[in-house]
């Protein structure tokens, strides 16, 4: 068996990404696979980035883009809340030019073969980096997201909220989010896929869900030199953009 880690949505928060690490540490875990939004509305956005780069020197990891990295990446700023804006800015003003260049060539998807198993790595769905795989959908409304894709797992985040959908022989897996997670308990979630090299397309999903200093992210967020940083802090420690 392959045991594989995904991560999802860190957002500046190492608080989070460090606890969730630490478990992954402890569950004799070797490749790893990131599905975006590293940087903004956290407090430590320069440094995540580093951080998640030299994640390769310890694991075998596969990183794409999500749809907050290419905020920083492109020219101007998008149509968004005023307190998104100012985070964005925040990270566009402290992100090295390297960390800026590394998000820029992240892939928007990759497609992955781990063992016989074809895997799909995406942010928000296949075919739109912030569409919605919510909890609850129908399959109806999940299957023409699938429309053209030919790999077995489909994994993708975004919406910090888990999910999953099994529509014929695909399966959708949303992994939620390690730095700003929505789900009542506040805490970092992430999957482990146990995957059989032996068979093809043989493989089992659990979520872990991993208890984090939410008040010192909260804390060290609050403080930031930008307009929105306190209000984005009293968020995490909701949990829920409510």
């Amino acid at each position: 068996m392959i045991k594989v880690a995904v991560i999802s949505d860190i957002h500046g928060n190492m608080e989070a990404l460090e606890s969730v690490l630490n478990d992954i540490d402890n569950s004799e875990i070797n490749r790893l696979l990131i599905l975006g939004d590293l940087a903004i509305m956290g407090s430590e956005p320069d440094k995540t980035v580093t951080f998640v780069k030299n994640l390769s020197s310890k694991y075998d990891v596969d990183i794409i883009q999500g749809n907050t990295d290419l905020f920083i990446v492109n020219d101007g700023l998008p149509n968004v809340p005023d307190f998104a804006k100012n985070a964005i800015q925040y990270s566009k003003d402290t992100l090295s030019k390297e960390n800026i260049e590394f998000l820029k060539n992240l892939p928007s998807t990759k497609s992955i073969k781990i063992g016989e198993t074809s895997i799909l790595m995406t942010h928000g769905s296949p075919r739109k980096n912030d569409e919605n795989i919510l909890p609850g959908k129908s399959i109806d409304e999940i299957k023409p997201m699938l429309e053209g894709v030919n790999d077995t797992l489909i994994l993708c985040g975004h919406t910090h909220l888990p999910a999953g959908y099994q529509i014929e022989k695909q399966t959708v897996v949303n992994v939620g989010s390690v730095g700003r997670p929505f789900t009542e308990d506040n805490k970092a979630c992430y999957v482990i896929l146990e995957i059989d090299e032996t068979k093809k397309d043989s493989f089992s999903v659990e979520h872990r869900f991993i208890s984090f200093d939410v008040q010192k992210s909260a804390e060290k967020l609050a403080v930031q030199p930008f307009e929105g940083a306190k209000y984005l802090a009293e968020l995490l420690l909701k949990s829920s953009l409510k």
